[in-house]
Formats: C-alpha cells, sequence, structure tokens
C-alpha cells in the first residue's frame, strides 16, 4: 500500500511545486508519510529542488505525411514511421493553386523548403504529374521550361544514399496560362 501511495503523493508534489504552492509533509497514525499543501494538517515545510522541463524534438511539428512507397524503415525506426531526418520537406514556391502568368511563358522555378539543410549524401528529384522530371540532384531549387498551358501536379521526393525514396512533399497544384493561337483573341 506504502508503494502505491508514495509515488502518488510525489506526482502530486511536483506537480504543486510547479505551481509555487508550499508543500508539508506529515505522518498519520499507521505510519504513512503524507504530503499536502494544507498547513492546518500540521506537518513540516518541505524543500523541493526545481523540476526540470525539456520539451520534445517534435513539439510543435505538424504531422508527416505516410512514408513514401518502396521506403523501408531503418535500425532503430519502429515500422510504419517514415524515414525523415528533417523538420520540414515541402515545396516552398509554388504556392498550392497558383497561377503562372502568361508572361512567364511557362518557365518556372521550383522552390524546396528543406530544414535543416540537405544532407550532402541525400538527393531530391521533381515530379511533374507523377512523372519524374528532373533526375536526382543535390539542390533545393528545379527549373521548369516551356510548360504548356494547363494543370500540373507538382512533387519533391527525397533520396536517400542507396537512392531509395525516402519521402514525398505534398503534392502541389499549379495552373499555367498560355496564349494559344486556336483561342479568339489570343496573341497567338
Amino acid at each position: 500500500m506504502l508503494k502505491l501511495i508514495v509515488p502518488c503523493l510525489l506526482g502530486v508534489l511536483m506537480a504543486h511545486s510547479a505551481q509555487a504552492t508550499t508543500i508539508y509533509r506529515t505522518t498519520d497514525a499507521q505510519g504513512n508519510v503524507i504530503f499536502t499543501d494544507d498547513p492546518n494538517r500540521g506537518g513540516e515545510p518541505v524543500q523541493l529542488a526545481p523540476v526540470t522541463v525539456i520539451p520534445s524534438r517534435t513539439e510543435g511539428r505538424r504531422a508527416e505525411p505516410p512514408r513514401a512507397e518502396g521506403a523501408t524503415p531503418r535500425a532503430g525506426q519502429s515500422p510504419g514511421q517514415p524515414f525523415m531526418p528533417y523538420d520540414t520537406f515541402r515545396i516552398r514556391s509554388p504556392e498550392h493553386g497558383g497561377d503562372l502568368p502568361a508572361s512567364y511563358a511557362g518557365n518556372l522555378q521550383v522552390e524546396l523548403a528543406i530544414v535543416p539543410a540537405l544532407r550532402p549524401d541525400h538527393r531530391v528529384r521533381l515530379l511533374v504529374d507523377g512523372q519524374v522530371s528532373q533526375t536526382a540532384m543535390h539542390t533545393s531549387a528545379f527549373m521548369l521550361t516551356n510548360l504548356s498551358r494547363g494543370e500540373y501536379v507538382l512533387q519533391a521526393e527525397l533520396l536517400d544514399a542507396q537512392g531509395q525514396i525516402r519521402h514525398r512533399t505534398a503534392p502541389v497544384s499549379l495552373y499555367v496560362q498560355r496564349s494559344s493561337a486556336t483561342l479568339p483573341g489570343s496573341d497567338g
């Protein structure tokens, strides 16, 4: 019984100490030690060392998308968890649902946000409509040229040193505006 009471009381004691409440220690008729914040119950004040709080590394991070197809967990990783050595891995520009004006002539720079910086043994490749558009490179920017008028879906894939896909960004839709010779009123 005492083994059950003491951990519970210590938990209460630490919770109260975080609120800067004075804690008192007393002993009941059966010899059980009781911790309380009520000075009227008698007992002596207890001096507690401050509690050290260390936030978890993942605090404040968004939930990560499912692991990319073909990815296998590494040693020390539980199955089903994505391999993601980066706090951020996403397409920064263009924004989802954005328009590429006709004045850009179908040319677009795709920028990735990768934090911390891309490791030397990792590569990134760009997918356009699910097809590899650019080979894997050690970069955070890609250039697309002469895109035709229409809608495109962009994604980037993270490849490890062995060339295995380890992560994929969320898809970003892009609408390319281009002049067309077949449409009335176009520049042609």
